[in-house]
């Protein structure tokens, strides 16, 4: 057993016990971080999406302050926490006896209903399952509690109401609409049920007569209606979310001012009395009287302290590629097309050195074998342009375009009979995409399916009948996550498209090369679970008709067929392996493919006007950059002695040089093309951060990268978001459980991600295991929460707002606004933070009008050109969130954050608009460059960032100070990355092989 299991062993039995006794140490220290690095505890005084119930005797306050509950004296003073930081306890309400408080907690990767006594002791369990149960509500007589839940029903998957039976655990359904229900709260005589929904668009208060199941509407309002809550006496209060803000009302009354209210109920006590939470703080209200509730709450982060991995930029060394996509064995088995280092290979199934079959600067994705192994159907954009399909005759070497679409075709897979591809065809963010057969002798195009939320690539019926892909299977419209099922999609327009589900409440681990792959004879199906190769039988439509087995115990990906059906190939962490499904037995295929750096020779002076090296606030005046190979070697005043002997000279009179610009939140994508990564470099980007990607899409395009096969920035690249059991992304994995969290880490390890991502859904616990074995690899981890994250070493955080597995986000409350626990969990801890601000191009590209039309926007497909071109609805809605999310950046900033910028988009134009908007918080324009240079290269362990002597030669030459205007970061002349030098004209090329 290795080191890291047995520290993992320690931790699967520490699980075990907080199971089974979650809160048995109550009043004790939490759980000790994981590895090395600073402990650091402080109070806060204010808390963020936190909400509040009052015990109905007015003595004592329950919180649920960053997913832990804390006990508060009702008129304020030193919070007491019950339980430690795992659980994700939320929505905390008190039985109307006062002695039980009952709580929704995210405990084993699931929201589930808690109790637990009045003290904070004796938690138990009340409902368990593969759902979320949610937003628990005491009914007056205290025997039965309202839910919100996205378990099976009767109806549509989505959230209803339920009610559980606390004695004796019976489960009833109240609501059974496809509206989503959420947020019950009971009438004082008990008889009705009301709760949010939303219905025809609109959000509205609704309630359900618990004896006749009618219902009737009790409130609509102009914006969202949210958190109904029944007082004594029959008030309705609730809260409203509209232009103006977050405000309370009771009864169509507007009673809590120019307050910023949390969307959560009010607790009502007696008087009149009622508390609720806004501006971060306990609010206490009678009447028109209303006082602050103060408490302290003492949080702890850690600084981890580990040796960071560091790539290396000098040696030449040879290095073997690792960033294998989509290998396909051929119909005969004996030999394996793929795409590495930017190009198309075969090799022979016996493996070996493969054969480069296009060698030049194009992207090539997705290889395909006729069903008699002449040709090879792949996506390219070949000749520039963006993507399409082409077909490669194996016996000419002559390649022919079969598409040109408008949108970009992926996956493109052969029918049985040879005549008809059948392929999807990207037309929106991150692979929503179509499915679609074009003809192979006529290239007419038929259409099977319209955007479908990132679909995985189509596998044939072996009678040509139907059409295979994996589909997110949804559990609710509340949220966004599902597990990933077979979706059969008939081929003769006619009939409607059906699931098959082998395994209930388990979904295939990626829709990015996790399967299904039908097997050429049709009895089969093979497709990727728990991270196992697993194949069922089916029935010629694709019905199951036995449950998967697994075969083998290795890691798995991307499995495909022999013409007879008989072998699967398959990938293994950095191996690919055969396995003969007939007798289990598995055979390696060795691949000899490695490349070397790419790296400039010679001396190169840059003589510039102006320089802005990212160290010092100033414009130094008359500089020459002296580079040597791919590093710099001095800044000294002008000379032009230096410029002569064979030196290559870059005039940059007039200009003004900065560091190569870093793009930390970007996930690049194989529909953009190679255009996207020389668009990166046009708009200054030299180093990009890939924070998630399908799993062997990254380190493609970093080796690429790396091997100057692709002209673009260094790619600093993660594997797949790692999810827990629900995914949404096809760049996600649905990690079923510890076992299989083992084999991700361990292929994290061997492919050498530079990042590791922790998903909205992975439990904090798990989280703490990641924690600790990505900082063994010498690698960051980072996720989108922020608690306890920042206590178990999670070196950062992406974006402000964001998904979250809540419905809303412990970041940031209403109108994008941060308080006192965010600001210093963020600042004590030094962590990172990139907030990629959503809808900051708007405000951009309203100052900056001429920018739409810039020529580089033209490098994108059509739909993301619409992006920066077309209108802009949502300016309205975003600019109060944005004017909150300013306003918490500059905070964070003055704690102590390492704010870096990134954007979640590939668009590069949205970088510029993300460094300008942290001016408008209140940065300099110096520290908002700081954010995309020495930041984002702090963070990555890069040598870059800088322009100072030892550093990577990676510089930008501006047609202005962004110093003077940070909008003239904008303004790019030329761009040197890792010591090459390349004009805007060459970058807006495509590019000659």
């Amino acid at each position: 057993m290795s080191a890291g299991r047995t520290v993992w062993a320690g931790a699967v039995s520490v699980l075990a016990m907080m199971a089974a006794a979650p809160f048995a140490a109550a009043q004790a220290p939490s759980l000790t971080p994981p590895g090395q690095g600073q402990t650091i505890g402080f109070d806060v005084h204010e808390g963020t999406s936190m909400s509040v119930s009052a015990s109905p005797d007015g003595r004592t306050m329950v919180v649920d302050l960053q997913g832990s509950l804390w006990l508060i004296p009702a008129k304020g003073g030193t919070a007491k926490r019950v339980g430690d930081y795992f659980s994700d306890a939320r929505q905390p309400v008190w039985s109307p006896d006062g002695k039980t408080i009952a709580y929704f907690a995210y405990r084993d990767g699931n929201y589930d209903l808690w109790i637990m006594d009045a003290d904070g002791g004796n938690a138990r369990q009340l409902t368990s399952g593969t759902f979320d149960d949610r937003e628990p509500a005491w009914s007056p007589d205290g025997k039965t509690i309202a839910f919100s839940s996205d378990r099976a029903g009767k109806g549509d998957p989505s959230y209803n109401i339920w009610t559980i039976d606390v004695a004796t655990g019976a489960v009833a359904q109240v609501t059974s609409d496809p509206s989503e229900d959420r947020l019950p709260t009971w009438s004082p005589d008990g008889k009705t049920i009301a709760y949010s929904s939303t219905r025809d668009s609109k959000s509205a208060i609704w309630a359900t007569n618990l004896a006749d199941g009618t219902e009737r509407l009790l409130k609509e309002a102009a914006g969202k209606a949210d958190a109904p809550s029944y007082g004594p006496k029959g008030q309705l209060a609730y809260v409203v979310a509209d232009a103006q803000g977050s405000h309370l009302e009771i009864d169509g009354v507007a009673v809590s001012g120019s307050e910023n209210v949390f969307p959560f109920r009010v607790s009502w006590g007696a008087g009149g009395r009622y508390s609720y939470v806004s501006d971060g703080l306990i609010r206490q209200r009678t009447g028109k009287a209303v006082k602050t509730v103060p408490f302290a709450a003492r949080l702890e982060v850690t600084r981890p302290s580990y040796v960071r991995a560091k790539r290396d930029w000098d040696s030449t060394a040879p290095r073997k590629a690792v960033g294998i996509l989509k290998p396909r064995l051929s119909p005969d088995g004996q030999s394996i097309a793929f795409i590495a280092l930017g190009d198309l290979y075969v090799v022979p199934v016996t493996g070996g050195k493969p054969t480069n079959l296009t060698n030049d600067h194009a992207m090539d994705a997705d290889p395909s074998w006729s069903p008699d192994g002449s040709k090879l159907v792949y996506t390219s954009d070949k000749g520039g342009g963006l993507p399409q399909l082409w077909i490669r005759d194996l016996k000419s070497g002559k390649s022919a375009k079969l598409t040109d679409m408008t949108t970009q075709p992926l996956g493109g897979v052969w029918s049985p009979d040879g005549k008809t591809i059948a392929a999807i065809d990207v037309d929106g963010r991150w692979g929503v995409a179509g499915v679609f057969t074009v003809d192979v002798a006529s290239g007419r195009i038929t259409r099977l399916q319209g955007s479908l939320p990132q679909p995985g690539e189509p596998s044939w019926s072996a009678d040509g009948k139907y059409v295979a892909i994996s589909l997110s299977k949804l559990y609710s419209k509340s949220f966004r996550e599902g597990t990933n099922q077979v979706y059969v999609i008939p081929t003769d327009g006619k009939s409607p498209p059906v699931w098959r589900v082998p395994t209930a409440d388990m979904g295939i681990d990626t829709r990015g090369g996790g399967g299904p792959a039908w097997s050429p004879d049709g009895t089969k199906m093979a497709a990727v679970y728990e991270g196992l190769l697993k194949v069922w039988p089916v029935a010629a439509d694709g019905t199951p008709v036995g449950a998967p087995r697994a075969y083998g115990a290795d890691m798995a990906h991307f499995p495909t067929w022999s013409g007879d059906s008989r072998t699967i190939l398959y990938q293994s962490n950095d191996k690919l392996k055969t396995i003969d499904v007939a007798t289990g037995a598995t055979r390696e295929v060795p691949l000899d493919l490695t490349y070397t750096l790419a790296k400039p020779r010679g001396r190169t002076v840059v003589h510039v006007s102006g320089l802005v090296d990212s160290v010092r606030d100033e414009t130094q005046r008359d500089k020459d950059i002296v580079i040597e190979g791919n590093r710099i070697v001095s800044i000294v005043p002008h000379d032009p002695a230096l410029h002569g002997g064979g030196v290559k000279l870059v005039d940059g009179t007039g200009m003004t040089a900065i560091p190569g610009l870093i793009e930390h939140h970007s996930h690049a994508q194989k529909d953009f093309g190679a255009n996207s990564h020389r668009a990166w470099l046009a708009y200054g980007i030299t180093t990009v951060r890939d924070p998630g990607n399908q799993v062997y899409s990254g380190l493609e395009d970093r080796e690429a990268a790396e091997a100057g096969v692709r002209i673009g920035p260094r790619i600093y690249t993660n594997g797949p978001l790692l999810e827990w059991q629900r995914v949404f992304y096809k760049m996600g994995v649905a990690v079923e459980g510890p076992a299989h969290l083992e084999r991700e880490l361990e292929r994290a390890r061997l492919l050498k991600y530079d990042i590791v991502k922790s998903y909205v859904r992975m439990p904090d616990i798990q989280q703490r295991r990641i924690v600790e074995a990505a900082h063994a690899m010498g690698v960051p981890v980072t996720g989108h929460e922020i608690f306890p994250a920042a206590y178990t070493g999670v070196d950062a955080t992406e974006h402000m707002g964001a998904t979250s597995r809540r419905g809303y986000s412990p970041k940031q409350g209403p109108q994008g606004r941060a308080y006192d626990d965010v600001i210093q969990l963020f600042g004590k801890s030094g962590r990172t933070l990139t907030p990629t601000m959503f809808g900051a191009l708007t405000g951009y590209l309203q100052k900056h009008p001429d920018y739409r039309n810039d020529p580089r926007v033209n490098l994108y497909p059509l739909w993301a050109q619409e992006s920066v071109r077309g209108p802009d609805t949502m300016a309205a809605l975003l600019t109060p969130m944005l004017e909150g999310q300013r306003k918490a950046i500059k905070a964070m900033y003055e704690a102590g954050t390492n704010i870096t910028a990134g954007t979640d988009t590939i668009i590069a134009t949205n970088l510029h608009a993300e460094i300008a908007s942290y001016v408008d918080a209140g940065l300099t324009p110096f520290q908002a460059l700081q954010t995309a240079t020495v930041n984002s290269a702090r963070s990555l362990n890069l040598d870059a960032g800088t322009i100072e002597p030892g550093k990577l030669a990676d510089i930008v030459l501006l047609k202005g100070d962004p110093r003077a205007d940070i909008a003239n970061t904008f303004k790019v002349a030329t761009v040197i990355a890792n010591g090459t030098v390349y004009s805007e004209e060459e970058l807006l090329a495509a590019p000659k092989d």
